[in-house]
């Protein structure tokens, strides 16, 4: 059975504790673990898991930020993100070394993370490069026993399933997140589900609007309040043979934890079965 739980970032956490609080806020027991205070220093990482362990909060996957990425706009992002720019291939490389080691500290056997755009022409020596470094992040967490996840929504769906095809890398699939497609116009969320649902290790629960300016980033909302067909999407995951985690993920708005409660309660109402999360 499917867990549902929440993304750690949505919650803005100041420390360990506080993260710890927050989670409890919103009544559920499962997250997907942001790694980049514990990475960065800034949370003690044995503190950290030791503090979600005594209060019943499972960790179900970790997520790791790559450096220098600016979302100021799609065009800068398209730049800056995930593993395209070469000054911090060296440091990104050695981030997530780091963060494999967390993920198994953590108990968890997911860790996901942005890519950045991928190149259109698999002839294009950039396309090579991206390639030859996702694969090399993905065997880094195979000899783990770790699974790698590849947040969706910066290319089409059917452009990054052709991309993993050149892959040789069994363990590396997808975090769907449906908010995404919409965020950067890169399709509808169900038909893109379709065409990655066997790719498919973990979703988001996010919702958006498109933007009405081509070139923009669209606008998050609170999940129901968007273009996200949730019957759709839900109705995909019942007929699944398999099940995988749901997290809220919450990255705009002043009331996070009331919007987080608010997806909770619209994904239970849906009467989608969602377990505890406990493994």
């Amino acid at each position: 059975m499917a867990r549902l739980g929440v993304c750690s970032w949505s919650l803005q956490p100041t420390s360990p504790e506080d993260l710890v609080d927050k989670v409890r806020a919103t009544g559920l027991t499962a997250i997907q673990l942001d790694l980049t205070p514990l990475v960065d220093g800034v949370f003690d990482p044995p503190a950290t898991l030791a503090a979600l362990d005594g209060a019943g909060i499972a960790i179900v996957s970790t997520m790791m930020t790559t450096l220098g990425e600016d979302y100021s706009s799609l065009e800068s992002i398209r730049r800056t993100g995930g593993l395209v720019p070469d000054d911090h291939w060296n440091e990104n490389h050695s981030r997530w070394l780091q963060a494999l080691d967390f993920t198994q500290a953590s108990g968890a056997s997911l860790i996901t993370f942005h890519a950045g755009f991928l190149p259109s022409d698999p002839a294009d020596a950039s396309y090579r490069t991206l390639g030859e470094r996702i694969a090399t992040f993905a065997e880094d967490a195979q000899v783990r026993g770790l699974r790698v996840g590849l947040e969706t929504g910066q290319e089409e769906a059917a452009h990054l399933l052709e991309f993993l095809s050149h892959l040789d890398a069994p363990n590396l699939g997808i975090n769907f997140d449906p908010a995404n497609m919409i965020l950067y116009g890169m399709g509808k969320p169900g038909p893109a589900l379709r065409i990655l649902l066997a790719r498919t290790l973990q979703m988001h629960i996010k919702d958006a609007l498109p933007s009405r300016q081509p070139g923009a980033w669209g606008e998050e909302v609170p999940v129901g309040e968007g273009a996200v067909d949730w019957d759709e999407i839900l109705e995909l995951l019942r007929r699944l043979p398999r099940c995988f985690d749901l997290l809220i993920e919450r990255e705009a708005g002043g009331e996070r934890i009331r919007d987080i409660i608010r997806a909770r309660d619209f994904v239970r109402t849906k009467g989608f079965p969602i377990g505890t999360g406990a493994s």
